[in-house]
């Protein structure tokens, strides 16, 4: 056996040192960073360090429960992701069952192209042209005033930051995430809708008697694995297009992290609301993987 190995290290080698690379970067920015947990149990004094500053047990998560905003920040967080994976998932399956009946090939790929480009643009370049087109003076805005509507305050309105962070992000993704579910679309047997055809079904008939109940697992299996990211509303795209006027709908957890510890320099309690929303996380990440083995007998490990 010990020859055996040996022999399978000589062969692949040049593999690991490829990895190398990939596996220190996560032991430098995702394990050691992890030292920095100490400081929600701390005092935290930069010029004292980690080791002698003071030790205060709970103190910074129980002033967390007290926080007047707390409550507020985490409905946001919930309220702008779950939008998100509801109003995604449902505009990638729609995607996906519209585009599989598009029958002309070149006009199949230049339309996947198209809505896949945006996936790859960060949020400073959307953010940068969604808050162009949302101003007062923006293009959509304009629009609706052809029709007599007053200018509608997207981006710093209570009531409209949330749905626009919701839309824009779907915008922004739907069409990569339907790659799993056209992926899907591919398993199902022609001969099925051959059979409808013959039996008089149109095709919408086909696709909600067929295509539908096709992907059907994959949908349940989606919907499972997204439950992970309940706390995750996106940090780069609020940061980007919030502003102090919109915090009471708009600041999530990680962006309330990001202002209490780099703009504040309340290293302790950023540390905690952060560690907080990690384990929170994780007990979430848990719960997707067994949902998704009892419903799709799907797991991660």
């Amino acid at each position: 056996m010990n020859v055996k190995r040996g022999f399978h290290l000589k062969q692949t080698w040049l593999l690991y040192v490829l990895l190398l690379p990939s596996f220190i970067m996560l032991v430098v920015f995702s394990y050691i960073p992890m030292f920095g947990v100490t400081m929600a149990f701390q005092d935290f004094n930069p010029g004292l360090g980690f080791f002698r500053s003071k030790f205060v047990g709970l103190k910074w998560f129980q002033n967390i429960y007290m926080m007047p905003d707390f409550i507020d920040i985490l409905r946001n967080t919930v309220v702008i992701a779950c939008g998100k994976i509801v109003t995604g998932m449902f505009a990638s399956v729609l995607f996906a069952l519209l585009l599989n009946e598009v029958r002309h090939i070149n006009l199949k790929k230049f339309v996947q192209t198209a809505v896949y480009l945006p996936y790859f643009l960060s949020w400073v370049i959307v953010g940068g042209v969604f808050i162009d087109l949302l101003s007062t003076k923006g293009l959509v805005n304009q629009f609706l005033n052809l029709f007599n509507i007053k200018n509608i305050l997207f981006l710093a309105s209570n009531q409209w930051f949330q749905p626009t962070m919701i839309i824009t992000d779907v915008w922004k993704n739907f069409g990569w995430g339907a790659i799993v579910y056209l992926a899907a679309l591919t398993g199902i047997n022609p001969e099925l809708y051959e059979s409808a055809a013959i039996d008089g079904a149109n095709r919408f008939r086909r696709m909600w008697h067929i295509t539908l109940p096709g992907i059907q697992a994959t949908i349940i299996l989606m919907s499972a694995l997204s439950l992970g990211n309940v706390l995750n509303a996106g940090f780069d795209q609020i940061l980007i297009m919030y502003s102090p006027i919109v915090y009471r709908t708009g600041d999530i957890i990680d962006t309330f992290v990001y202002r209490q510890g780099l703009v504040e320099m309340q290293f302790s309690m950023s540390t905690a609301v952060g560690l907080f929303k990690s384990i929170i996380g994780f007990i979430l990440i848990v719960t997707s993987n067994r949902i998704a083995y009892k419903v799709a007998n799907y797991r991660i490990l």
